[in-house]
Formats: structure tokens, C-alpha cells, sequence
């Protein structure tokens, strides 16, 4: 399973998806750093990712070779993320065919009406649930 975190800033989130996802200890998962910019690449490569890449190109790239995409809910809205997420890259991830796990972080404006408001410790253990009922699949 080629799985592709996307992030931008420095990477913190996508940095404790990794740690998260690599401590799964499954050699089955490949997972792919894409960052918004260099730095938050060269941190979640630091966190364990086996590649990377960085920018809006390897961003669409990826987006079609993923089967899972995982990020904050902002990377399917074009300029969100104090606009390091273009809408060539918003709109690759939204139409991509992978499955889009998307953790529903609220610093950019957006909030899905009906979710319990979740500390973001218990949104990686909601997460990692998720890929592990996934693998078993």
C-alpha cells in the first residue's frame, strides 16, 4: 500500500502521521513525504517516510500513484494552508482516485458541522485504526 502524506509549514502533523503509521511496523506500507515545501519534506523523511518529494508538481504527480492520501482536510482547498496548497494541487488530490483520509483540523476556516471536536492525539489513533482495518482487507 503506497500511502502519501501531504503536508506543508514545517510538517509537524505529517511528521506524527509517519512516526505513527512506520511504529505499524508493516513492511506492506511505502510511505511517500510530500511536502508543500522543502521543509516540512525534509522533516517527514527525518520521521521515517521511505521517499519524498516537494512541491505543487510532485504533489499532482503523486496524487494518481497513491492508493491512500492522508493530510489535514485543507490540501482539497485550493489556497488554504495560508496558500502554499495551489488549486492545480487541491484539485489533484480531491480527484484522485486514492482513498483520502483527512484529519479535520479547523486553523483554516473550515469545520465539518457534526464531528465531535477531537484533541489531535486521538485523531492518529482514529487514523491508524483506519489503515490497519485497510491492510487487513
Amino acid at each position: 500500500m503506497k500511502i502519501a502524506v501531504i503536508d506543508g509549514k514545517g510538517g509537524g502533523i505529517g511528521c506524527q502521521v509517519i512516526e505513527r503509521l512506520k511504529s505499524l511496523k508493516n513492511s506492506d506500507i511505502e510511505i511517500i513525504a510530500l511536502g508543500t515545501n522543502s521543509q516540512a519534506t525534509a522533516n517527514m523523511l527525518k520521521a521515517g517516510a521511505n521517499d519524498g518529494a516537494t512541491g505543487e508538481n510532485a504533489i499532482v504527480w503523486m496524487s494518481n500513484k497513491a492508493d491512500v492520501i492522508i493530510g489535514p482536510m485543507a490540501i482539497i482547498a485550493a489556497n488554504s494552508m495560508m496558500g502554499e496548497i495551489s488549486p492545480k494541487m487541491a484539485e489533484a488530490i480531491s480527484g484522485s482516485n486514492a482513498k483520502k483520509l483527512l484529519l479535520p483540523i479547523n486553523k483554516c476556516n473550515f469545520e465539518i458541522i457534526g464531528l465531535e471536536n477531537c484533541q489531535l492525539k486521538q485523531l492518529f489513533d482514529i487514523l491508524i485504526e483506519k489503515i490497519k482495518m485497510m491492510l487487513k482487507k
